[in-house]
């Protein structure tokens, strides 16, 4: 494929992901669902056009998102988890554990709720968690670790440069 139309089918896919990222502030669990969309469509960026612009994508959906996503918090968790789909590759080439995605994963979001939260101002998220309760914020974190893993498995499976056999 050219250069140009690997550059143009990137920015199609580029404007179905702000959109996606967009629908974030219509059902309240799209916080979590629109992110993780986004990162199917940036595996598949990354395979057919290559991960240089798999890393231009990640760049340009992402501030595209901050700046006119309604639903700031999926805004952020694509930031700061976006990226998975173009270095899961090269996790996966090193053999990188299952447990090592999942405090990548960890970390990624633990960084990301201290931002919002200490330097954002964003107070709000901080009295709903507050209001859940421990119990339920744990077993929230703990199905957010099942739903990466489950991801991971999803970005593994949509490898499109290996040969499927024909039965």
């Amino acid at each position: 494929m050219k250069q140009s139309k690997k550059v143009a089918l990137g920015g199609i896919f580029a404007a179905l992901a702000v959109v996606i990222m967009s629908m974030g502030g219509l059902i309240p669990v799209a916080t979590f669902v629109c992110p993780m969309f986004c990162m199917i469509l940036l595996r598949l960026v990354s395979q057919l056009c290559g991960r240089r612009i798999g890393w231009t994508w990640y760049g340009a959906v992402a501030i595209l998102s901050l700046l006119l996503g309604p639903d700031k918090e999926a805004a952020a968790v694509f930031v700061f988890l976006g990226y998975y789909p173009v270095v899961k590759p090269s996790l996966d080439k090193a053999k990188v554990s299952v447990l090592c995605k999942l405090a990548l994963f960890n970390t990624a979001i633990g960084i990301m709720y201290f931002l919002l939260i200490r330097l954002f101002g964003m107070d709000q998220i901080a009295a709903e968690y507050a209001e859940l309760g421990t119990a339920l914020t744990v077993v929230m974190l703990v199905l957010g670790n099942v739903t990466f893993f489950l991801l991971d498995i999803v970005l593994g499976r949509l490898d499109l440069t290996k040969k499927r056999r024909r039965r």
